[in-house]
Parts: structure tokens; sequence; C-alpha cells
């Protein structure tokens, strides 16, 4: 962890650089006295932000400006969230108010620097999202609760298809000039497909061939045949590979992969002769280095793009999952004793599970009718159906910050939970003791459905059937209405 010392050192060189340049008031706020956040520290050891995005806090002491914008389902009305405070966190209730009874979705995350590269939803590429003319969705705005120094705030869960892209980003690093990324993850939603990506893509949305490609890659994939452990591993997406280090493979015996509720992962580029990968814990301890060394072969000069993307491949590879809470791209490549810095900053942000919660009910779309424990039984393995909506306890669901979906409560709490583990078509969907397996985590995704975590299979009500009493089960996503739902 970097020392108190240096720490102080780095915040008053970031204060000289703010007032000499005027960033203070780039970043939208008036000049004053404010803590030192990761861009500050960026800018303090010579290599300043270009983009700045996180819907959980600013990333400039200074900045008070929007994080980013939803839009809700009901009336496809917009609402910027911003600040409690200036350079503090996110003020959660207006969502929280705004989005009741509907589904919202964060349409666009706002850049906190002065080069205003926000991030709205991508409109494709090569492989297609699901949205309209094969764009990509927007994240479920209520997904992912967590807290920031005790207050409630949202990240941005990616699921299969989500993707936010920028093209022409305003100063992102081109060619072979050197970059530095960092972002704020999570171990507990990963895949081993491609590509949850935050960094530099290509701005046709194309591959264009190695080099073209400088972003940061978490998830389990393992290209080059020999990995140690299971991972998560923060990688280097350079195109055409996913790499661990210059050769590809992972082989650290030390490395077997990361495993935190909040993870930093770190990228940086020189552009010629050397790539760098961090991670650490997000709320304590310092930076490991998984590797530092020269490029692939084949992969010197870079040869970047100054299009910035978050949650997808450069040619929007869409099957890529992750969690993201905040992350800069920076121009130049930061030393160590900045990037320690940042990590310590992000520390003393505090981040922490458990953020606040939706409770009430599960509206099936199609049928008009609500998710329903049959006979009003506490009974584990009890059959989950569709009924009028009365408003009972069984009918009342909490939708915590670890996916799961609660019914009842104290000693009777029971868990929604994919019966036997099963992940096949046609699994019956029950309550159960909440163990915390991922056989009882949920997904609500933006287009309206829930998928299980463990099977990705969709919450489905047999049959499109609409009468009371019509049993839910898992079955392959089709869009249908009968698979679409909302909590209210």
């Amino acid at each position: 962890m970097v020392s108190r010392k240096l720490l102080r050192t780095l915040q008053a060189a970031a204060a000289a650089v703010l007032l000499a340049t005027g960033a203070v008031a780039a970043t939208g706020a008036a000049a004053q006295a404010a803590t030192q956040e990761a861009c500050d520290l960026y800018a303090a050891g010579g290599t300043p932000c270009v983009t700045a995005h996180s819907t959980t806090r600013a990333l400039f002491g200074a900045y008070n400006g929007p994080l980013y914008q939803i839009q809700r389902a009901s009336d496809q009305k917009y609402l910027d969230i911003g600040l409690l405070t200036a350079g503090g966190v996110a003020d959660s209730a207006p969502q929280v108010s705004f989005c009741a009874g509907t589904r919202c979705t964060v349409t666009k995350i706002y850049d906190q620097t002065a080069n205003h590269n926000d991030l709205p939803i991508s409109w494709g590429g090569f492989w297609k999202g699901p949205g309209p003319n094969g764009s990509d969705i927007g994240a479920d705005a209520m997904a992912l609760p967590v807290t920031v120094g005790g207050h409630p705030v949202y990240g941005i869960k990616v699921t299969q298809g989500v993707g936010y892209r920028i093209d022409n980003a305003k100063n992102a690093p081109v060619g072979a000039q050197p970059e530095g990324i960092y972002m704020i993850t999570s171990s507990n939603y990963v895949n081993q497909w491609c590509c949850f990506d935050y960094g530099s893509g290509e701005i046709s949305h194309n591959d264009t061939g190695n080099a073209t490609m400088n972003a940061i890659y978490w998830g389990t994939a393992c290209w080059f045949n020999g990995c140690t452990g299971t991972g998560p591993w923060v990688e280097a997406d350079l195109e055409n590979g996913m790499y661990h280090n210059g050769s590809g493979s992972n082989k650290d015996p030390n490395n077997p992969g990361v495993h935190h509720p909040f993870v930093s992962a770190w990228l940086k580029n020189n552009g010629t002769s050397n790539f760098t990968l961090k991670y650490g814990d997000a709320t304590t301890g310092s930076l490991t280095t998984p590797y530092s060394g020269g490029l692939p072969r084949g992969y010197s000069p870079m040869k970047l793009e100054p299009s910035i993307l978050l949650g997808t491949g450069g040619d929007n590879s869409v099957s890529g999952v992750g969690e993201f809470f905040e992350g800069a791209v920076t121009s130049g490549f930061p030393t160590d004793a900045t990037e320690n810095a940042v990590q310590a900053s992000v520390i003393a942000a505090g981040y922490g599970s458990g953020g606040s919660t939706n409770t009430g009910a599960v509206h099936a779309t199609g049928a008009n009718k609500c998710l329903d424990v049959n006979g009003v039984s506490t009974t584990p393995g009890t059959a989950v159906q569709i009924w009028d909506c009365n408003g009972g306890s069984n009918q009342t669901w909490t939708r915590t910050g670890t996916g799961e979906l609660n019914v009842y409560s104290g000693g009777n709490l029971r868990c929604l939970d994919a019966s036997g583990k099963g992940t096949t078509p046609g699994t019956k969907v029950i309550i159960w003791n909440c163990n915390g397996q991922n056989n009882q985590q949920w997904t609500f995704n933006a287009n309206g459905t829930v998928t299980g975590v463990q099977s990705g299979l969709c919450l489905d009500v047999t049959g499109s059937g609409t009468a009371n009493g019509t049993p839910v089960q898992l079955a392959a996503c089709t869009g249908a209405n009968n698979q679409k739902w909302s909590l209210s």
C-alpha cells in the first residue's frame, strides 16, 4: 500500500497541477478545496485522465456534474443521476423514486473530464447486439446495488448484450501512444466468453488486426491453453487474444485467480515494448503485478484507435458478463507510485456490499399476474406459480445485492431456487432455504427477462399460460411476453 507520506506528496502535487491548468473548472465545478480523487492523482503524476467513468462516485475532487443517465420503461422519460456533494458519491434516491413500479435502463455514462467522452449505448458492430438494428442494450439501472462510504449507489451489471461505446474519443491515445487504464469490478459475476472489456477498441467496431485494441479484460477466458487455476484473471485484450503475459498463457502458480467482491484491475501499455497488468482488492491492501514485460510477437508497435468501450470486445463481441463501478483511461504510461496512490484513494472511498434492495411483487408481464408461492407455504421445495396479485406475503419478494429473490422473513426466509441445481429447460422453480449458491441468483435484464446465473435460462410461465396456478419453470430465452417480469 502507498505510504501516507507519498500519498500526501502526490496530493499536494495534484493541487498544484490543477491550479496551474484550470483543471478544477474543467471538471464542471467552481474552484474549491477538495479531496484529491483518482483522476487528480493521475494528473499529478503527469498522466491525466482522458476519460473518467463511474456510476458510483466522483473521480475528481471538484466534480459536481452528472454521473449517468437512466430511462424508465413506463413513459420513456430520462433522468440524470448526480452527486450528493461535489467530489462525493452518487445521489441514488431520485433513481429509486423515478424507477418505482417500472424498469429503468442506463442509457449513458457521463465522462467527468473536460473531454466529454460520454459512453452511450453502442450501435453494435460486426457481432450484432440484441437491440434495435443490431445495437447493444443498456444495463438494468437497479440490478447492482452496493454502497460507497455507507451510501447506497448502483453499479453497471453487464449481462450478455449490454455495451457502451464512444468513437473518436477526444484526446484518447492513438497509434503507439502510451495509455493507462484502471477499473473497479467484481469477482461475483464473470464468465469465459468474449468480452467484458474496458478500454480502447476500433472505431469501426470490427476486428482490424493485432494491436488495434488496448483494454482490460476481466473474466475466466484462457485463450492460449494453459492457465493456472480457474480465474477470474485480469488480462489484456490487445485484439485477437486476451493476454496474461507476452506469450499469452498463464503459467504463474501464484495467479490462480482473483476473488474479491470488489476488484481493482489495471493495464498500462507504452505502445512499443511493455505492457503491465495489476490487480488488487478494492477495499484493502496493495496491488499485485502478475506481469510486466514485452508485448506479444506482432503487437509492437501498437496501433490504437480512439474508440472507448465498456462491456464488449472491439468487434462488439457481446457474450461477456461483468460488473463495473468506475474506471478511467489516461494519456501516458502511469508510474507505479501514481497507481499506488489511486489504489489508496479507491480504498478510502469505502466500497461495500449489501446495497439497497428492492421489495415488492414480481409481475408476470404477459399474464398480468404475480409470482406466487403455492398455498402461502414456507416448506422448502414448494412450487412457484403465477396468481392474481393480492399483496400477500407469498407474493412479496426482495431482490438483494447478491442477486437473490427472497420471500418471507426471519426463520421462514426462503429463496427462489432452480430445483436440484437444474440447468436444462423444464427445470422447476421452487422456494428453498437460502444457501448463497448460484442456482438461487437471478439477473434482471434490460429487456425484461430474468435469467438464472447458473443456467443462463429464463424464468418462464409454462406454456405461456395465464390461469391462476400456472407453474413457473426455466426455459431457453426467447424474449416472449411469458418470459418478461418486473419488480415493483
